[in-house]
């Protein structure tokens, strides 16, 4: 009888995900308050740790929302500070550190987008005259 692996993440990877992303949460905070970045919040909404456990997916997201990429690649540069502060933090509970990668997450920015259409004056529903036409033949 053979088993097949699913692409659902195991308990060890959720775990460790959780882990990751509290931990992640209190550095950032901490890192943008010492640079004096007070204007900016930055919140991690989801992280994903790869099977083998050696690459971690961080997902951010970043108000106000025109700074996000610049805040994205500046984590980038940081990744071995940021590796290494959250090294400290884990290491009772993580043997091995998986290297992070971060990307911006931009959910809630389309869900607002969403939300402008319908709720905004572009409303097809109250606006029957923005739809085209149909011609009768």
């Amino acid at each position: 009888m053979f088993y097949f692996c699913s692409m659902e993440e195991s308990n060890r990877q959720k775990k460790i995900a959780s882990v990751l992303q509290n931990d992640l949460a209190n550095v950032l905070q901490n890192m943008l308050r010492e640079a004096g970045q007070l204007n900016i919040i930055i919140s991690v909404s989801k992280v994903t740790v790869t099977t083998d456990l050696s690459i971690s997916k961080v997902y951010v997201s970043v108000f106000p929302a025109d700074k996000a990429d610049a805040i994205v690649i500046e984590l980038n540069k940081l990744k071995p500070n940021i590796k290494h502060q959250i090294a400290q933090l884990t290491k009772n509970q993580l043997r091995k550190m998986p290297d992070l990668s971060f990307y911006n997450d931009d959910s809630l920015e389309y869900i607002e987008k969403i939300d402008k259409a319908v709720k905004g004056e572009d409303n097809p529903l109250k606006n029957p005259d923005l739809l085209p036409k149909r011609k009768k033949s």
